[in-house]
Parts: structure tokens; C-alpha cells; sequence
């Protein structure tokens, strides 16, 4: 009980700068790790004997599924963590563990849905997404397996940001690495060791997502965490779960629309510049990705500051670490966008070696990431938006990125400029920047709005009583 209260304590009283780095490291380290984890699982299934590309082609054809399937996790989890959070910086434990049962039970449903749509269905989607009769037999083997641990993953995910929402992010890096690890360590061994080729990579995958799982479950019915998983709360009533749904789309928006527009991209490129332009488009969504991972783990990392003191009305705290949170990813933001534009071929070159690929690719990426170097502006928004629990904002900034402004220009564009192929890539930063502004005058906007909303603040007040005046 101690040790509770002194993680409730550290959201509300202490220094935010130390705060915001105390929880953000593991987060950016849980990115990193998860992204390894991705990579590995490609690198092992590349180099199976003889079938190695069909094989890591047929993989690469689940990749919108599996991400459709870390989405749903996040429409629950990424709702569902920030309100309880809220609730948490209210004082309504009780209410907090509500919105954790609650979550947990839909997840569990969820899971149930998806699974059985994966296992009937699979086949007919891979082939949708784009598998050809030379790949579907590797998509399928791996998809059939994958969906049998659909549970595990729902459960890791989606609860892992309850961990991290109560301030426990090393915690929670350590259930990803728990993952990660296992799924290194096993995949050789499947795939190669015991010859069972893609499906021991799926294999090895469920199998490490199980582990990972109970980790996870393990510590939220355990004694060190703050809000704890009581049979009682798994039933997902609606006015728990709904408005955990609603602040969790836009997050599932996010990840689900990447894969629309992935083969919106590939069928465009494909048109107007061939297998080249699709290859460049490829490395330039893995950089995309892989840079952007520490400026998402920083803003993980302030979800749970900012949740809990909105919550507990301490509007000077929220205020200072928004600001910290928005300096952060735009010093990220500009270094990175900085680093594309003087090193291109260096980014290109962590992915492929062939000489042609490597000279268009440095050629189009300055245009790529043209409108990255205020993007952390977007993120910085976005997060508070959601740790707020302002869910019709989050919502939102993200339609009006990827489908009002994203979606049409790729299509738009190579009709408006002399070359169709880098009209394309425009698309990217010209929606970034637009969606930048739009976004910054709704949050400006909004917050205001907020502010105004925390009537009975006091400079530096204890969260935990509401008589209480410190110097924070």
C-alpha cells in the first residue's frame, strides 16, 4: 500500500522534467525492443533455405492483419488506460478498476471475434491484401497459426497500457522484452532446428505473445500495482467501456488506416514509377517507423502525468508538462528531419544495398520527410488530446490527417506535377504540414477550453487533498 501510494504521490507532486524522463525511457526502450522484435522474426523467415523470399513475401502480406489486430488492442487499451488514469487523479479507485475489468473483459470478447474471422477467413483477405498464388500458401500457414494467439496479443497490448498508465513503465518494457527475447530464442529453433519453416515462426510468435501475456496479467492481480484485475469488474458494461471505445479510436484509426494506405501508396507508386518507386516507398515507411518510435515513447511516457493530474484538476501541472512534452518532440522532431535531409543515402542504406534502389531512394526521401521537422507538434497535441480524454479531438486530428488530407492527395497530386512518381511522395509532407496547422488551432482551441475547465486549482495543490497548498 505504500509503495502506491508513493507512484500516486510521484504522478502529482514531483518535478516534471525528472518525471517525464523517469517514465518516458522505458517507453521509448518497450518501442525499440517491439521493433526488434518485428525485424528479427523477418530476418529468420528471409533466410530459410530455397523458399526465403516467397516465404518472407507471403509473411509481409499479413503485416495489415497483424496490424489491424495490434489496432483493436489499442481501440480498448489506449482508451481505456487514460480514463483510468482520470479516475486515478480524482481519487475514484474504485471507478479505475471498473474502466481495467471492463477493458479486460472486451478485449477477451474482441479477441473471441477476431480469432474466429481469422481462421475462416484468412485466406480469402491475404489474397485481397495482395498475396499471389506464389505467396499464399506461406501467408496462409502463418496467418492460420497467428490467429490462435489473437487472445494473447489482444491481452498484451491492451493491458500493458494499464501498466503503463499507473506510472509502471519499466514494468512494462519488461513485458515486451519478455516477449522479444523468447521469440528470438525460439524462432531458430522452430523454423530451423525443428524444420517447421513459417509456421514455426508463427509458432514461436503465439507462444512468446503467451508469455508476455502472463506476465502482464500476473502483475496487475499481484500486489505492487495500484488498480488490480477483480473477477467482478470483467463485465464490459457499456457506460464503462463505451467511452473508453470512443477515446481509443483515434488511436485505432491511426494503426488501422496504415494499411489503407500502404497499398493506397503501392498501387499509386506502382502505376507511375514501377517496382522501384514501390522498393523506395518500402524503406521510406521503415525509417518512417523506426524514427518516429522514441517521439512516440516520449509522449507514452506523459500520458499517465498528464491523465492523472486532469484528473485531480491540477491545471499548472498539465500545463508544464505539456509544454515539456511538446519542446521534447520538436528539439526530436527538427533533429531528425535535420539528420534526412544532410545524411539521405545513409538512412536508405540500412535497408538495402542495391545501387539503384539506393540512388532513387536518396532522392526521394528529402521529399518524404519534408514536413517532419514540425511534426512533434502532432504528437505532442494528439497525446494530451488523449490523456485529456478528449476523444472526439482525437478522433478528429487523425481523419483529418490520413483520410481528408492523405487519402485524396495521393491521388491528386501526380495529375497536378510534371512528375507523377515524386507527386506521389509529396503527398506525405503537404498532408503532414496541413495537418500540423489544423491541428495546433484546434488544440490551441481546446486546451484553452480545458484550462477554463479545472475551476478549483490551486498552484502547486496536493492532488490527494484538496485543502493542501505546496510548491510544486
Amino acid at each position: 500500500m505504500e509503495k502506491t501510494k508513493d507512484k500516486k504521490e510521484l504522478l502529482g507532486t514531483a518535478p516534471i522534467p525528472g518525471l517525464l524522463f523517469r517514465l518516458a525511457l522505458p517507453t521509448v526502450a518497450a518501442q525499440l525492443i517491439n521493433m526488434l522484435y518485428n525485424i528479427v522474426d523477418r530476418i529468420y523467415i528471409g533466410h530459410i533455405a530455397e523458399v526465403g523470399d516467397l516465404a518472407l513475401t507471403g509473411v509481409g502480406v499479413c503485416m495489415p492483419l497483424i496490424m489491424l489486430v495490434s489496432a483493436f488492442a489499442a481501440l480498448v487499451g489506449s482508451g481505456g488506460a487514460p480514463r483510468a488514469s482520470i479516475f486515478m487523479g480524482k481519487g475514484d479507485m474504485k471507478s479505475a478498476e471498473r474502466t481495467l475489468g471492463g477493458c479486460f473483459g472486451l478485449q477477451i470478447i474482441v479477441s473471441l471475434i477476431l480469432t474466429v474471422v481469422l481462421c475462416i477467413w484468412n485466406r480469402d483477405l491475404l489474397l485481397a491484401f495482395g498475396a499471389s498464388e506464389n505467396t499464399i500458401a506461406y501467408a496462409a500457414e502463418y496467418m492460420s497459426i497467428y490467429a490462435m494467439g489473437t487472445i494473447f496479443v489482444q491481452l498484451t497490448l491492451g493491458m500493458n497500457a494499464f501498466i503503463s498508465a499507473q506510472g509502471f513503465t519499466s514494468v512494462a518494457m519488461l513485458s515486451v522484452m519478455v516477449g522479444a527475447v523468447a521469440n528470438i530464442v525460439l524462432d531458430p529453433i522452430l523454423i530451423y532446428g525443428l524444420q517447421m519453416g513459417v509456421g514455426g515462426a508463427a509458432v514461436a510468435t503465439i507462444l512468446s505473445q503467451a508469455l508476455s501475456c502472463v506476465w502482464v496479467i500476473v502483475f496487475l492481480c499481484g500486489k505492487r500495482t495500484m488498480l488490480r484485475l477483480k473477477p467482478y469488474n470483467m463485465i464490459p458494461t457499456p457506460t464503462v467501456v463505451l467511452p473508453c471505445v470512443a477515446l481509443g479510436s483515434a488511436t485505432f484509426i491511426m494503426q488501422a488506416s496504415e494499411s489503407v494506405i500502404s497499398v493506397c501508396f503501392n498501387s499509386s507508386l506502382l502505376a507511375y514509377g514501377g517496382d522501384i518507386a514501390v522498393g523506395a516507398m518500402t524503406i521510406l515507411t521503415s525509417v518512417m517507423q523506426f524514427a518516429m518510435l522514441p517521439m512516440q515513447g516520449i509522449a507514452q511516457g506523459a500520458q499517465p502525468i498528464l491523465s492523472y493530474n486532469y484528473g485531480a484538476k491540477n491545471a499548472t501541472r498539465v500545463v508544464k508538462t505539456f509544454r515539456l512534452l511538446l519542446i521534447s518532440c520538436l528539439i526530436y522532431s527538427f533533429t531528425l528531419g535535420t539528420c534526412v535531409m544532410l545524411f539521405p543515402r545513409a538512412f536508405a542504406a540500412m535497408f538495402t544495398t542495391d545501387a539503384a534502389l539506393l540512388d532513387f531512394t536518396e532522392r526521394v526521401i528529402r521529399i518524404y520527410f519534408g514536413g517532419i521537422f514540425f511534426f512533434g507538434i502532432q504528437i505532442a497535441c494528439q497525446m494530451t488530446f488523449v490523456s485529456m480524454g478528449k476523444a472526439l479531438s482525437s478522433v478528429t486530428v487523425a481523419i483529418v490527417r490520413k483520410f481528408v488530407l492523405l487519402l485524396p492527395l495521393i491521388y491528386l497530386l501526380p495529375h497536378l506535377c510534371d512528375d507523377s512518381t515524386l507527386g506521389v511522395y509529396l503527398a506525405e509532407p503537404i498532408a503532414d504540414i496541413a495537418a500540423v496547422t489544423f491541428t495546433a488551432i484546434l488544440f490551441f482551441v481546446q486546451f484553452r477550453r480545458a484550462k477554463r475547465e479545472l475551476t478549483d486549482v490551486d498552484v502547486g495543490r496536493d492532488p490527494t487533498n484538496p485543502e493542501s497548498v505546496s510548491n510544486n
